[in-house]
């Protein structure tokens, strides 16, 4: 298969914090274009011809997926059949991200590619009917599961690393409470759109895993941001029922056998340190 021209990709979802690391081709917002409406789907991607879809766009919020199952199945399930039926239309390669979501994660991980998914959350098993939507509908795809991605920097960062910084940055902070029983793979952005790029110049095909290496406990992260940022705060362990009482902790992590990346370590401290630096945040340096 010929390499695919960057130029000629069309990504759906850009304004997230994945889409903050693409630098190639036509970028698109849900004000741009509306994943849920197949009409105006089939029309745009006729229009733009594009040689793959990239396609982000999605509900990830779980709580927001869980209060209101309707939307997450719209958006995650419809709209990425909408975009698939569009891809095979115009000839366009399918490339579909995923979340570690589909497992359950009682089922404790790490999960290989070659695991069936089980999902239990709402979230979790509309992105897994994404996943059949695409495999049912395209003849040229690859699907990609990924874990707890950090990134986007100061202005785009409202997960887990940037909740750790707030804490860390308020004068007088000594304890940083981070759940010992929730286990997944951290993996930043950049490394994943990276992947993608290389996954499609190499005309791949199938489901791949992509994470940095290694797994992690949420304390585990808030102590190596500690360490990266300089602070002197004390990372305490606590059960994730401690943030909410209906959460259950678990081994949701993915192993890549067939990307292996970077550690998660490695990756982390990057990030900090080429994002978050002019933010101040750096206590001791």
């Amino acid at each position: 298969m010929a390499e695919i021209n960057l130029d000629k990709i069309l990504i759906t979802g850009s304004g997230g914090m994945v889409g903050s690391y693409i630098d190639f081709g036509i970028k698109t917002n849900k004000e741009i274009l509306d994943i849920t409406d197949f009409d105006a789907v089939q029309k745009f991607v006729a229009d733009t011809n594009p040689r793959a879809i990239l396609h982000l766009a999605a509900e990830t919020d779980m709580g927001a997926c869980e209060e209101n199952p309707e939307r997450a199945y719209f958006i995650n399930s419809i709209g990425t059949y909408n975009v698939a039926c569009a891809a095979k239309q115009a000839g366009a390669k399918m490339v579909y991200v995923s979340t570690n979501a589909v497992f359950d994660r009682l089922d404790n991980g790490p999960f290989r590619e070659s695991d069936t998914p089980f999902a239990k959350s709402v979230y979790g098993k509309s992105k897994h009917m994404g996943e059949l939507a695409v495999r049912g509908i395209s003849d040229d795809y690859f699907i990609i599961l990924t874990s707890w991605i950090f990134g986007g920097g100061p202005t785009r960062d409202k997960k887990f690393v940037r909740k750790i910084i707030d804490q860390l940055s308020r004068e007088g902070t000594k304890e940083i409470r981070a759940a010992s029983d929730q286990i997944g793979s951290p993996t930043f952005g950049k490394d994943v759109v990276g992947a993608i790029k290389a996954l499609l110049g190499k005309g791949a095909v199938g489901v791949f895993h992509i994470v940095n290496s290694g797994s992690a406990s949420r304390l585990e992260m808030a102590e190596e941001i500690i360490k990266t940022l300089g602070s002197n705060a004390n990372a305490i362990p606590v059960d994730i029922s401690f943030f909410n009482p209906d959460a259950t902790g678990g081994d949701e992590s993915l192993l890549s056998l067939k990307y292996p990346m970077r550690p998660w370590q490695e990756a982390l401290k990057e990030y900090l340190e080429s994002e978050w630096r002019e933010a101040d945040v750096f206590l001791q340096k």
